[in-house]
């Protein structure tokens, strides 16, 4: 039996799949200093998947860099935003937005919050 990791031993099975992605990768060598909990996380989810860290940290990355806008922050917006804060002084408190989050899905469901002038 052949396995993609010679450490992992017998009872795990041959991972084609994972040999490809390596195979495919143009391979750059790194050392991050990460806490103990996030590299037992790793391997933990590493060991889940049949997989190398690697390819764990890899679908990491493509996950954040598709949720998050790596091209930075709109500070316009955000200056727009707060400047429009202090002169109406409307907003939805954190309570109001975590009542509704928590409602939802419920027989009870709440309506949207609505802004109102606050402090």
């Amino acid at each position: 039996m052949c396995f993609a990791n010679p450490r992992e031993g017998a009872g795990h099975l041959d991972k084609f799949v994972l040999r490809a992605y390596f195979n495919g990768m143009n391979i750059i060598r790194r050392t991050l200093d990460i806490d103990a909990d996030t590299d037992a996380r790793l391997r933990e989810m590493a060991d889940e998947r049949g997989q190398e860290v690697a390819a764990v940290l890899a679908e990491a990355v493509a996950l954040l860099d598709s949720v998050v806008d790596i091209a930075g922050p709109d500070i316009a917006e955000d200056r727009r935003r707060l400047d429009e804060f202090r002169n109406t002084r409307a907003a939805v408190p954190l309570n109001d937005v975590k009542d509704w989050v928590a409602s939802w899905g419920s027989a009870k469901e709440l309506p949207r919050p609505a802004a109102r002038r606050i402090g």
